[in-house]
């Protein structure tokens, strides 16, 4: 019986700390909503002051205090969107209603906690509407077109020139000259099928464009001259990383199917570069263009 009592104490203690959590993560979400989003501002707000009421109850339970630890949370609203932590927090949310639902039993009150966490699911289905999501479609493009070319020049000239900061010179201008002329393009596409948001949407595009050049072009510019081939295997690494993390934050803000899209993307972006470096392979032999 004593260790039945223990088991009910700490799942008692999570349930507590979780709400402590929520609050000053609503609380924090609320306030980077003010400006912009005052309605969502006011439903995150009444969700903050509904965990803190649950975190009150509990603590008359456990006699205990505890502070919020929010500080990753906060660091992903900020990089990532209040949507995808919303998304994240959701599928936990999940998680606490099945506890809540068996606590219940040996506290009437969870029940009361229970009807709140399920309006709270209603509330976020309502206000999740960020802007970067309406153009994921230009991110995807602007990412992927990103991906597949800069890693196929950057593979082919990597075992032509044999030299890290010739390679990383190619890589920027390339890189440079691609996001301008994606970004161009975007925009006249965008413009020519009567968008009024042709001008944000080629910025999305560009955006993610530019990050993959500096996150592909970045190894290169680090190691030295003679060491292209650990600056190689590095960008593949942040190419795979970086496919990962996006098909990621898609997969939770817009609940599609990760693995599916992430090998998708990973095959064409290793084909591209596989070819690439055949390529490279075949201009050092007939042109002799290698720096080595």
């Amino acid at each position: 019986m004593r260790k039945a009592e223990q088991a009910l104490a700490k799942r008692i203690e999570k349930a507590q700390k979780d709400e402590a959590n929520g609050a000053a993560i609503y609380a924090f979400m609320a306030k980077k909503q003010k400006k912009k989003h005052p309605e969502n501002a006011s439903i995150l707000e009444g969700m903050s002051r509904d965990e803190k009421k649950h975190y009150e109850m509990w603590a008359a339970i456990t006699k205990k205090s505890f502070r919020a630890h929010v500080g990753l949370l906060k660091f992903l609203v900020v990089v990532m969107g209040f949507t995808f932590v919303l998304k994240k927090m959701e599928k936990g949310e999940g998680f606490g209603q099945k506890e809540y639902a068996e606590l219940s039993s040996n506290y009437p009150q969870a029940a009361n906690m229970l009807a709140d966490e399920k309006r709270h699911e209603g509330e976020v289905e309502s206000m999740l509407d960020e802007e970067r999501l309406h153009y994921v479609g230009s991110m995807v493009l602007g990412l992927n077109d990103a991906l597949v070319e800069l890693t196929g020049a950057i593979t082919g000239v990597t075992f032509s020139l044999a030299n890290t900061k010739a390679v990383a010179l190619t890589g920027i201008v390339t890189g440079f000259a691609a996001t301008l002329s994606m970004m161009a393009s975007n925009y006249l596409a965008q413009s020519a099928e009567g968008h009024k948001d042709a001008l944000k949407s080629s910025f999305y595009t560009g955006a993610a464009y530019i990050f993959t050049v500096a996150l592909l072009v970045l190894p290169y510019l680090l190691f030295p001259d003679g060491m292209y081939l650990a600056a190689f295997g590095v960008m593949i690494g942040e190419v795979v990383l970086e496919i990962a993390f996006f098909n990621y934050y898609i997969s939770v803000a817009q609940e599609k199917p990760f693995l599916k899209h992430f090998l998708l993307m990973v095959s064409i972006s290793m084909g591209v570069a596989a070819i690439s470096y055949g390529i490279g392979l075949l201009a050092n032999l007939w042109l002799g263009v290698s720096a080595v």
